[in-house]
């Protein structure tokens, strides 16, 4: 077991350096996964209050001769898509004596990085936005001095991901245009987060000089950083309700800032995997009223080079569990089957996906 992390470990180096010119790898990386796996203690407590135990925790369990094992990229543990993989794992995990396949969740730098270890093929599944996706699939954006990935394969989509701002109330940030000369976060390097504000920022004709700070934080460091007064703002992209915004805004005095306008209107317009969206009020301390925005949709992306057992097998579990699945997080409870076969998803359906769904009535 030894040696088999160290090879893991080896590997996984290896494609950080390999996919830094379009994943945007930095060398604090290193550093930040360390920060990243102590967090993972803190995500136990939240996962627990979803009605899940971690993962990792199953893995303790003794190892069953021609077990197939299986990961799930994610994000930062304070966000969404940890305990999205989470919850995946958990039904796929409950039957694992019955199919033979047991799946586990690795904490990532986000969507782009999610993208490029499953074209790497060091993942089988990862969490990515639908905007990735699309760009990663037909090579363009952050992909577009790349080959097409065109061996991804769509599974199904999942929540909503607003634009969601979060801004410090003695910075006197109400629209997106006061961002302009402010400390901002705008997510770390390969993040699906850091990917939107680079789109936001061409369509707005600003420059990274237009911020007096442009801070590349991930998820877990960001409530710190602006109660801090670290910084002024925090963009992110992430489903609602998100325990980091709760921890922000009952730390300290902040706010939502709405993402509305013509350019934002035209983003949404031109691009078919965006869609406008809305943070309800009253979900989170100090925020009564709903905030206007818009944003993508949170996918389940794997390869055609994953087989079809196993993708029909992880299929199958959530879609025949879909109202267990749907109270293991608040994000997901508005989750509807017929939307999440085909909406925000770019690359075909995985053959094995599509057969679940033929087997389960769907299609």
């Amino acid at each position: 077991m030894v040696l088999l992390s160290s090879w893991i470990a080896a590997k996984r180096l290896w494609i950080f350096s390999q996919c830094k010119s379009h994943c945007y790898l930095r060398e604090i990386h290193m550093k930040r996964l360390v920060i990243a796996t102590c967090a993972v203690l803190l995500e136990v407590s939240t996962i627990v209050i979803f009605g899940f135990s971690l993962v990792s925790a199953q893995s303790q369990q003794p190892i069953s001769k021609g077990q197939k094992f299986i990961s799930i990229g994610t994000g930062g543990v304070t966000g969404v898509y940890y305990p999205t993989g989470g919850a995946i794992c958990r039904l796929i995990n409950r039957d694992r004596k019955k199919h033979g396949i047991r799946c586990s969740v690795e904490a990532t730098g986000g969507s782009i990085y999610n993208a490029n270890i499953i074209h790497a093929g060091e993942l089988e599944f990862g969490i990515v936005q639908s905007d990735v996706q699309y760009n990663a699939y037909n090579g363009k954006g952050s992909f577009e001095n790349v080959s097409p990935f065109r061996e991804l394969r769509s599974v199904f989509s999942l929540h909503a991901e607003p634009v969601t701002i979060v801004a410090r109330k003695d910075a006197n940030i109400k629209t997106f245009a006061d961002l302009k000369g402010a400390r901002v976060n705008i997510g770390n390097a390969g993040s699906g987060t850091r990917n939107t504000w680079e789109i936001i920022e061409q369509a707005l004709g600003w420059k990274r000089n237009d911020l007096r700070l442009a801070a590349e934080l991930k998820s877990a460091e960001t409530a710190q950083a602006l109660c801090d007064n670290k910084i002024d703002a925090n963009f992110w992209m992430v489903g609602h309700p998100a325990a980091i915004v709760s921890e922000t805004m009952s730390t300290c005095e902040a706010n939502l800032v709405s993402v509305v306008g013509p350019v934002f209107d035209k983003l949404v317009a031109d691009h078919s995997y965006y869609r406008k969206a809305t943070i309800p009020g009253n979900i989170y301390p100090g925020n009564s009223n709903d905030i206007n925005t818009f944003g993508v949709g949170a996918t389940l992306l794997t390869s055609s080079k994953v087989s079809d057992e196993v993708v029909y097998t992880l299929t199958k579990a959530v879609f025949s569990n879909l109202e267990d699945f749907k109270k293991l997080h608040p994000a997901f409870a508005t989750l509807k089957a017929e939307e999440m076969i085909k909406e925000a998803l770019s690359a075909p359906l995985h053959p094995g996906a599509i057969k679940a769904y033929k087997d389960l009535g769907l299609m």
